[in-house]
Order: C-alpha cells, then sequence, then structure tokens
C-alpha cells in the first residue's frame, strides 16, 4: 500500500521510496558519467594509435611502407572511433549540465534518441572491431590456402600498434553495450512511472 510516495511496511512503519530513486537516480548518472568519459577516452587512444601507424620496410632495394590506409577496415576503424568519441563527448556535457541542474532523464524523445544513438554506436563500434580483428589475424596467421603471406612477419611494429589499437576499440564496444543497457533502463522507468501514476489514480 502507497500513498503520496509513502509506503507501508508489514509492521505498519512508514518507507519513503522518493529517497531511495534518488539515490539509484545519482548512482545511474554518476556510473552513465564515467562510462562515457570512459569511452572517450578510449576511443581517441585506438583512432590515434591506428591512424598514426606506419613503418617502412626496405625489400630488394625498394622501400616499402605500411599504413592504416592500405587496409580499408582499419579507416572504417578509425572512422567508428572518431564518430564514438565525438559523440560521447556530446553525452559527457550532457550529462554533467544534468548533473548541474539536478535533473533525471526528463522527457520520452530525448530518452529514445540516447537509447538510439547508444545502441547505433554499440553496433557501429562492434562491428568495425570485428572486421578489424578478422583481418589482424589474416595478416598474422597469413592464408596458406590462398597463398596469402604473413604480412605481420614483415611489419612487426606496425602490426602490434594496430592491435593495440584494436584492443583498445573493443573495450569502447564492451563499455558501449554496459551504456547501453543503462540508457535502456533510463528509457524504460519512464513508463514504470507513468503506469505507477496511472494506478495510484
Amino acid at each position: 500500500m502507497s500513498y503520496l510516495g509513502i509506503g507501508v511496511s508489514p509492521g505498519d512503519v512508514p518507507v519513503h521510496h522518493g529517497n531511495n530513486m534518488k539515490k539509484i537516480d545519482k548512482r545511474v548518472k554518476i556510473a552513465e558519467l564515467i562510462l562515457r568519459c570512459v569511452i572517450l577516452g578510449l576511443a581517441v587512444v585506438g583512432a590515434l594509435l591506428i591512424g598514426s601507424d606506419s613503418e617502412v620496410k626496405v625489400i630488394f632495394s625498394i622501400k616499402k611502407e605500411a599504413k592504416f590506409t592500405d587496409m580499408k577496415v582499419l579507416v572504417f576503424l578509425v572512422i567508428a572511433n572518431g564518430l564514438a568519441a565525438a559523440y560521447s563527448l556530446i553525452q559527457v556535457l550532457r550529462c554533467i549540465f544534468s548533473m548541474i541542474r539536478g535533473s533525471v532523464l526528463f522527457n520520452k524523445p530525448l530518452a529514445w534518441a540516447i537509447f538510439s544513438g547508444d545502441q547505433l554506436m554499440a553496433y557501429l563500434v562492434l562491428s568495425a572491431v570485428a572486421a578489424a580483428a578478422q583481418s589482424g589475424v589474416i595478416s598474422k596467421l597469413g592464408q596458406p590456402q590462398l597463398q596469402w603471406m604473413k604480412v605481420c612477419n614483415l611489419y612487426g611494429k606496425f602490426c602490434n600498434q594496430v592491435g593495440e589499437g584494436i584492443a583498445s576499440s573493443f573495450l569502447v564496444s564492451l563499455s558501449m553495450i554496459v551504456l547501453s543497457g543503462i540508457s535502456a533502463f533510463s528509457l524504460f522507468r519512464l513508463y514504470g512511472n507513468n503506469r505507477g501514476k496511472s494506478n495510484a489514480r
């Protein structure tokens, strides 16, 4: 039984749910802000590691330079990291502004926009990481059936740095998946609040 946000326990002791919800809201906002900052940092690191990677080798007196633009999948990964970093920066500013104002999630259209944006970025980065990881494995191990050589035997430094960039991007994708869960919670609790209000009526 509840009235005006006050529940009654079996021992007839009033239980205030408002304070608990405020604590949960605060923890959710802090977790969201931390995750978005982590994503921002890791996405920038991943983009810089791959985008700045190059190595020159002399093969039969001919200089051969390996750079990330030689593999379109790496270009896709750099772009995905850049988009994730830009999106996260916007969302970090929104979170800070929201915490300063002391407001919580707000209205359904904005909640749906954030949820959809988080989902889109999670799928984008995850697909880019999967494609880059597959290409990395082929570069590392080769493909004897197709007579594809082990490129990483020639460009060891280049491959190692690309691997670090892919690892950083993988952490970005995992963080985005967790963040999508948080934004889903923030979205669907709005419908729960509305249902609770309608029941009270």
